[in-house]
């Protein structure tokens, strides 16, 4: 394992939170504890209107759809706990709050998720000022929401990722940013943008054409991989080595990049002029 006795470079590392680090979207589950049923086709529905940027739907509709109105905090706290998280995120929040040989981490999630929401999933794994989620104020003595404060979606999580590598004073090639949706784009092409490092977990097409690597698993320590190879410039060995000190083993570690081709036969008339 590499040594050094250089001042330990710091990395912020910013993760998305629904079906990044967990396996579904919190909004189904919530949707689903108040027995809502129209939910994805709402929101399908408001992704046509453009009337709120990607990923701030959910908030859109606690505030404003009648069927949502009725979401309390408890909600919330109650969606967070049957969530279902990816493999090992304790095991990814400890390395990476540990360091490795000459570099540390401050990790944090930025999600457009309710900040309730995170909190309860997380807890006891991400420490509650490192989640930025969406803020919600509510009604002290009907526990109604009564307003949105702020919602990391779209450009917002660009604002959230550049107020953080200031308060760090981590330099913007420093930053790195796991994500797996259409949300993620905006926050993707600006740490592409300035030389940092993007990481998509799905096969989400307009993510594929923009992050630097593609990482598919269940398990949330995998995106130390690619990090790991390719922005500290690790060994193989090496990787191996410090996952093993984990209690972990990289069993399987497929690269590939696939082509996806579609030919079509040309009419009679175009091969003609062709010849």
């Amino acid at each position: 394992m590499k040594t050094t006795t250089s001042p330990p470079r710091h990395y912020l590392v910013a993760s998305d939170f629904d079906q990044t680090l967990s396996f579904n979207d919190s909004g189904m589950v919530l949707s689903e504890l108040i027995g809502d049923h129209d939910f994805e086709a709402k929101v399908a529905g408001l992704a046509c209107s453009n009337l709120v940027q990607q990923g701030a739907e959910l908030a859109y509709l606690i505030r404003h759809d009648p069927a949502l109105r009725g979401v309390r905090r408890d909600h919330l706290i109650e969606t967070g706990r049957r969530v279902r998280l990816r493999r090992n995120i304790p095991a990814l929040v400890d390395l990476l709050s540990r360091g490795v040989d000459g570099h540390r981490f401050s990790f944090f999630v930025i999600s457009a998720a309710p900040r309730e929401v995170i909190q309860s999933a997380l807890a006891g794994i991400v420490e509650p000022d490192h989640i930025i989620g969406t803020e919600l104020e509510f009604d002290d003595h009907t526990g109604e929401v009564t307003a949105i404060r702020r919602v990391p979606a779209g450009y917002g999580k660009v604002a959230v990722l550049e107020e953080l590598e200031t308060r760090l004073g981590v330099a913007p090639d420093r930053s790195i940013y796991i994500g797996d949706g259409s949300s993620d784009v905006h926050v993707m092409l600006h740490v592409n943008n300035r030389a940092g490092y993007t990481i998509a977990v799905s096969e989400n097409q307009q993510l594929a054409r923009i992050a630097k690597s593609t990482v598919l698993s269940d398990d949330a320590s995998s995106v130390l991989l690619p990090m790991l190879e390719n922005v500290l410039r690790w060994e193989m060995p090496e990787i191996r080595a410090l996952f093993e000190s984990c209690g972990l083993t990289v069993h399987e570690w497929q690269k590939a990049r696939t082509d996806r081709v579609t030919l079509r036969d040309l009419p009679d008339a175009s091969r003609e002029a062709v010849a």
